[in-house]
């Protein structure tokens, strides 16, 4: 795959994942490993209904230069995640209204449609404890999360999900899975 191909790719899962609100103005990280030292990932000050080659940067582990002050917040944990999990080629953190609403009062995801209980079943949500000191604990938190479960989504209470995958459609699909299944037992209360 050829770097412009990734970064069509990503253009396209960007758009349709802002389009369904997933991912805000400035709001949400996308990434995808390059190779076992490196990844591409959004800037701080990309609008993901209009990603460029300019809104995406590419980093290499462990490298503390000018592009870590570019680069997504969200760069740390998304390095983290590629460093612990190596069959990880893509992740996404995005904050769907439903999910993340379901979070604050649940501490299981227990899906009640047929899509969401035959793709996704249970997940636990990860309650962060404290807001303070989240992005200092989130790195290592997250990572530690994706290596004690089975599944590719983490859906923090009053935060947001982080999903990682081998296909990024794969990874949109189950974004979208999870938050329709969200929806529906949210207008069903």
């Amino acid at each position: 795959m050829t770097d412009h191909h990734l970064i069509d790719e990503i253009q396209h899962v960007s758009l349709a994942m802002f389009r369904k609100n997933f991912f805000g103005v400035y709001h949400g990280s996308i990434s995808a490993r390059i190779d076992s030292e490196s990844f591409l990932i959004n800037t701080r000050d990309a609008i993901f209904d209009e990603i460029t080659a300019a809104s995406l940067i590419r980093l290499e582990h462990g490298v503390e230069d000018y592009r870590r002050k570019t680069a997504s917040l969200d760069a740390s944990i998304h390095e983290e995640i590629y460093q612990r999990i190596p069959h990880a080629k893509y992740i996404a953190y995005s904050m769907p209204p439903y999910v993340t609403a379901y979070t604050l009062s649940h501490d299981l995801f227990v899906p009640k449609d047929y899509f969401g209980d035959s793709i996704l079943g249970e997940i636990r949500v990860y309650d962060l404890q404290e807001f303070d000191g989240w992005y200092r604990r989130a790195p290592a938190a997250i990572a530690e999360y994706f290596a004690r479960h089975p599944g590719h989504l983490m859906l923090i209470k009053g935060y947001g999900v982080y999903a990682y995958d081998r296909d990024l459609t794969e990874m949109a699909k189950k974004i979208a899975i999870l938050e329709n299944s969200a929806r529906l037992m949210m207008l069903t209360c």
